[in-house]
């Protein structure tokens, strides 16, 4: 009875609510403004001496801004059904999605873009990153796919990033945040996988771009760029991400598209040329 008694108490939405209230350092009584409540409601909801309402808690999960994922933990917990569908990728009804995300890589190109899910598995990916990923190993090429581990993997691109060492610190920071934000036992898989690969130096890297005339030039990024070689071919890319905005499924809420933007006029030059 009391071990009954003691899971019910840490499963129940009064420790799930407060657990996200905390990851998002908001007080009983900003979440009770935010969300049109009572700090005492709030109280009472987090105890267990009152059980919300399905209203009310979609409600402090949107002002939480809880994953769509975790909403559905949270509707459980409280007693109510799940809201949000889980639609397979491959499913008929996801079709326009599908062709709606292809469309878009392909207008991206020349320049590399993929959509990812939420442990980097590629969902798609353009014919940019194809030609970066042109020449890695087989083995790594085999479905699902994955993203960090392409990247990352001493066999994957690694050895041809030039800042490899500032690179992997972003993407494990990116990923660090993530697993803190999220209870994703798959993620913190994929990201101890690849934060235990060797690290090798790839040499100092070259911060200046060569001219056509072989003189050098410096470019001002605004952003950290990916410096990667690409058939004698040192290309930079500023990444950006995006995501679907009020999705209504957890599949789709856990898209992201990444593009890969040309941070100097070398590698535009250069991609524009590959691509005719």
């Amino acid at each position: 009875m009391t071990t009954a008694a003691s899971t019910k108490e840490s499963t129940g939405i009064g420790p799930l609510l407060r657990g996200w209230r905390e990851r998002r350092k908001v007080s009983q009584l900003e979440l009770a403004l935010r969300a049109d409540s009572s700090a005492r409601h709030i109280s009472f909801i987090e105890t267990g001496r009152s059980r919300p309402s399905e209203e009310i808690v979609l409600r402090l999960a949107e002002h939480l801004d809880v994953p769509v994922r975790e909403r559905n933990s949270l509707l459980l917990a409280a007693g109510y059904a799940p809201r949000f569908r889980e639609t397979p990728m491959d499913d008929p009804s996801m079709g326009t999605l599908r062709e709606g995300l292809e469309q878009l890589l392909r207008g991206y190109e020349p320049y590399p873009a993929l959509v990812v899910d939420a442990t980097y598995d590629v969902i798609a990916a353009n014919r940019g990153i194809a030609m970066i990923l042109d020449g890695i190993s087989e083995r790594l090429l085999q479905p699902p796919l994955n993203a960090m581990r392409l990247t990352l993997h001493p066999e994957g691109l690694a050895p041809r990033i030039r800042n490899l060492r500032e690179w992997r610190g972003h993407l494990l920071h990116q990923m660090e945040r993530q697993i803190a934000l999220q209870r994703s036992d798959a993620l913190r898989a994929v990201y101890e996988e690849v934060a235990a690969y060797p690290v090798a130096d790839p040499g100092v890297d070259v911060i200046d771009v060569v001219e056509a005339d072989g003189s050098r030039s410096s470019v001002p990024y605004f952003a950290l760029p990916l410096r990667i070689e690409h058939d004698g071919q040192l290309l930079s890319f500023i990444s950006s991400i995006a995501t679907f905005n009020t999705p209504m499924d957890v599949t789709v809420a856990e898209l992201a598209i990444e593009t890969l933007l040309p941070a100097d006029p070398a590698t535009v030059k250069y991609l524009q040329s590959a691509g005719s």
